[in-house]
């Protein structure tokens, strides 16, 4: 595979940790990885959101087991950690929704500097998910 375009809606860490891995994974193989996140997941963009993403609902007690266990296996724990590894693999970029950036108040000051911007959906589907191989949506 050339090319993966990712889709995450969520901002809950479990939530966060399936695309991260895929994306981690590709990126090991020199895929070229688009990550876009939509909805709530803009926040994870921005150092605030990503230092206070967790597990939430009925596995919320088990957020920092399963952190833990994240980084005995090797991968960074931290969201912001997580997402600077898979920048600094060369492969990965990260956008954001022009759309959810405007309903949950995140402006590019905002973006951590790992991620590429904020995009529009429709630049992201024609210029970017149309020329992956594979398509992803969490």
């Amino acid at each position: 595979m050339d090319r993966l375009a990712i889709v995450i809606t969520q901002d809950s860490y479990d939530k966060l940790l399936c695309p991260f891995v895929f994306a981690y994974l590709q990126s090991l193989e020199g895929t070229q990885v688009d990550i876009f996140f939509v909805s709530w997941a803009i926040k994870a963009l921005t150092e605030e959101g990503a230092r206070n993403i967790k597990i939430e609902g009925h596995h919320a007690d088990q957020d920092q087991a399963v952190k833990k266990r994240v980084a005995e296996l090797g991968l960074p724990a931290g969201v912001h950690d997580f997402l600077k590894t898979l920048t600094d693999s060369g492969c990965v970029n990260l956008h954001g929704c022009d759309m959810a950036a405007n309903i949950y108040g995140v402006t590019d000051d905002d973006l951590i500097d790992e991620a590429s911007g904020i995009i529009s959906a429709t630049h992201f589907l024609h210029e970017i998910a149309v020329k992956a191989d594979h398509c992803q949506y969490f």
